[in-house]
């Protein structure tokens, strides 16, 4: 996950946030993903059988259950370099946050990330007011955050993938993803540079994560339509503006291409 980080386009000064310093995000659990319904509506859920036997508050120590899972997630995806779950405030016992969080080093090595999360001293503490995290708290759906430049990990432009996780439809946290833009882009433009005409793949708030288009530059902000709606409608998408808007089914970006 991108902590202090801006866009490629106009890069404004670093300055601390809630950065990739987490130790794995998820609750006390295994956590799984939802029956598949709507484009964009997924979204991880915890059932009362992966909550702390003796009906205790949850504690960092119980997200040791996660962290199989997690490396073993980590080690099969190469385009990722860090996943995890950054708790929601208040659902453990032991601390005010917590981001349970692995990604892999130097050599291929799978570790933890670890950050001083202290609201006393630390500047990272407040993790609340990221996009990776807003966005699946507010709307209930996958979101992905970016571009972003990490200044305080990796020095490099990512997206981060996110999606809310539940406990008794309950917000308690999100499961995310880095991915490097570098890595997102080998993958994704071959596809788009074989489109008829110009195209860019958007967020829900209109930042370009891949184009082909020169007017429209990685990491720029793409303003009009509302892509929060077009990924929460129909999957064949609409039309605005001479433009043709179609949701990535699974994926919560929009192709923006010219009307043909």
């Amino acid at each position: 996950m991108y902590g202090a980080r801006s866009t490629r386009s106009s890069p404004p000064s670093p300055r601390p946030a809630p950065t990739p310093a987490r130790s794995s995000r998820t609750c006390p659990a295994r956590a799984g993903p939802a029956p598949n319904g709507p484009a964009g509506r997924s979204h991880t859920v915890l059932s009362r059988a992966d909550e702390p036997r003796s009906g205790r508050e949850p504690l960092v120590s119980d997200l040791a259950a996660l962290r199989p899972g997690l490396r073993a997630r980590l080690a099969a995806h190469p385009l990722v370099p860090g996943l995890g779950f950054v708790a929601a405030p208040g659902l453990l016992g032991d601390v005010p946050g917590w981001l349970e969080w692995w990604q892999r080093g130097p050599g291929g090595a799978v570790r933890p990330l670890l950050l001083d999360l202290d609201p006393e001293h630390s500047a990272y503490s407040d993790y609340t007011h990221w996009d990776w995290y807003t966005l699946p708290r507010e709307t209930g759906s996958r979101a992905v955050a970016g571009p972003y430049v990490d200044y305080l990990c990796s020095d490099e432009y990512g997206l981060t993938l996110s999606e809310p996780v539940t406990l008794d439809g309950r917000f308690v946290g999100v499961a995310a993803a880095d991915v490097y833009l570098r890595h997102f882009e080998a993958a994704v433009l071959p596809a788009l540079q074989r489109l008829p005409a110009p195209a860019r793949l958007v967020n829900a708030r209109g930042r370009v994560a891949a184009s082909t288009d020169t007017a429209h530059l990685v990491g720029s902000l793409t303003k009009g339509p509302d892509f929060g709606a077009v990924l929460a409608g129909p999957p064949d998408g609409r039309h605005a503006d001479g433009l043709r808007l179609l949701p990535c089914a699974g994926t919560p970006l929009v192709l923006v291409t010219a009307e043909s």
